[in-house]
């Protein structure tokens, strides 16, 4: 007799139903988050300095995680020899969308803290859908009342930038605003490659603050498990990653592309080495742009992605329990 629940109910494939992320269950009531993770749109893209269209990529990546909505089974993964996001064990919820106040910077990072901070309280771990870079910003402010977090950033551009004519709450800004934070304990930059988003003086700066800045050549040449090891070991992680820190031949959908990146596997591996070396206690996922790509690559791997992500976490979490 099957176990896989397909001769019952609805067959319900990708192309069917309402398009919540991974066609999870939405949950309108913020105060009744009950999940082990939950995703939260963040779509603001007024923080961009030249292309805009993140704003659409919560509603891109949904759209195409609904290709990873695993019917009644999870994910088998044969190479692990894992069950990942089963159903039995796990249990994921979407939120729906910060609301974002157009022109209206400050207000709009607001209602993303705000519902980072539900998440938070809800014992879920929140996984945030941008919207550019500087939603990052609010998200890490939410984590004020937790425990220390180290952040790994994965991009092209190192997001260092301090003020520029008095913009603070850029997607320029974000790591330099991380940095501040008295509970970051320090940030891993990894994939930051030749023309960047931030100056030279910049560099200096969050070298100074004990950042540790590699490119995606020197990831290269080390490998992972080196890479892996850089970071420190058994830390509660934020993980952070802009979608232009794979190559645009892979995900063109973004609005500062930058050639030399990453490729899928590169990325994943590193997420599954990371959750197995501590904690990642949230996540964002920034600057999927899905007009600039007809053919929905970058959002599917914007999907791929999150949803194994999300799957490792969650399983290496329940390992340590």
């Amino acid at each position: 007799m099957s176990t896989h629940g397909y001769e019952r109910g609805r067959l319900n494939l990708p192309f069917v139903g309402i398009c919540t992320f991974g066609k999870y269950p939405y949950v309108e009531d913020w105060d009744a988050i009950d999940a082990d993770a939950a995703v939260m749109g963040a779509p603001f893209d007024s923080g961009t300095q030249w292309r805009s269209g993140a704003r659409m990529g919560p509603r891109g990546i949904r759209e195409a995680s609904t290709l990873f909505s695993f019917g009644h089974a999870g994910a088998y993964d044969f190479e692990d020899d894992i069950t990942y996001l089963d159903p039995a064990k796990v249990s994921i919820v979407d939120i729906g969308d910060a609301d974002i106040v157009h022109t209206n910077t400050e207000r709009s990072h607001e209602n993303i803290e705000y519902g980072v901070r539900k998440m938070l309280a809800a014992g879920a771990l929140p996984v945030v859908l941008g919207g550019d870079h500087s939603i990052n910003i609010p998200c890490i402010n939410a984590f004020d009342d937790q425990e220390p977090i180290h952040i790994v950033q994965i991009d092209a551009h190192l997001d260092f930038v301090d003020e520029r004519h008095g913009v603070r709450f850029g997607h320029g800004n974000p790591m330099r605003r991380a940095a501040e934070k008295p509970y970051v304990t320090g940030l891993t930059q990894i994939g930051i490659r030749n023309v960047s988003s931030t100056a030279r003086d910049g560099y200096m700066d969050a070298i100074a603050l004990g950042s540790d800045i590699q490119s995606v050549r020197q990831f290269r040449q080390m490998g992972v498990e080196t890479m892996l090891r850089r970071i420190p070991e058994g830390e509660r992680y934020y993980l952070t990653v802009d979608i232009d820190a794979f190559d645009p031949s892979i995900a063109p959908g973004t609005g500062t592309p930058s050639h030399g990146g990453f490729l899928y596997y590169e990325v994943l591996e590193l997420i599954d080495g990371l959750a197995r070396r501590g904690e990642i206690v949230g996540m964002d996922l920034v600057e999927v742009a899905p007009d600039y790509d007809q053919t929905g690559s970058t959002t599917t791997l914007a999907a791929q992605l999150l949803m194994n992500a999300i799957g490792r976490i969650l399983h290496h979490r329940s390992d340590d329990l």
